[in-house]
């Protein structure tokens, strides 16, 4: 599937004591790119179950500052069986587009009522793999 792009602006409560964005606001956008991806490749639960996220890592490349806008593209980079990874890149408006941080998560398809992950299944695996969902900016 095509990458998936989201615009966000930075708020400045997004601001920590040193005056740049903190840490954790990071998470926040790449958790909302994850959430836009979702609804672009239809994962968003299959017959009672749906994404949980296993494992997320974080580089910072360079600090953000209000006032600003960033931009977050995600794309799946690997589908396994129960599980898929995808990356992301966080560029800067006020950087010329630079990029300021990139990362890393693992999703696995999980049976809530059941409480264990699920195969993900062929018509899902082939958006993913196909590019067949909206990559329209969102």
């Amino acid at each position: 599937m095509p990458p998936v792009h989201v615009e966000l602006p930075v708020l400045w409560g997004d601001m920590d004591a040193l005056g740049h964005v903190n840490n954790t606001v990071y998470a926040r956008w790449f958790e909302q790119a994850r959430i836009e991806y979702f609804a672009a490749s239809g994962l968003r639960g299959e017959e009672g179950a749906g994404p949980i996220l296993a494992r997320q890592a974080i580089d910072f490349v360079a600090p953000v500052f209000y006032p600003d806008r960033v931009r977050v593209s995600v794309r799946a980079t690997r589908v396994g069986t129960t599980s898929l990874t995808l990356s992301y890149e966080a560029t800067s408006q006020q950087r010329s587009g630079a990029v300021v941080a990139r990362g890393e998560s693992v999703v696995v398809l999980y049976d809530y009522a059941a409480g264990k992950k699920v195969p993900i299944g062929d018509e899902l695996r082939r958006r993913l793999e196909s590019g067949n969902a909206d990559p329209a900016p969102r």
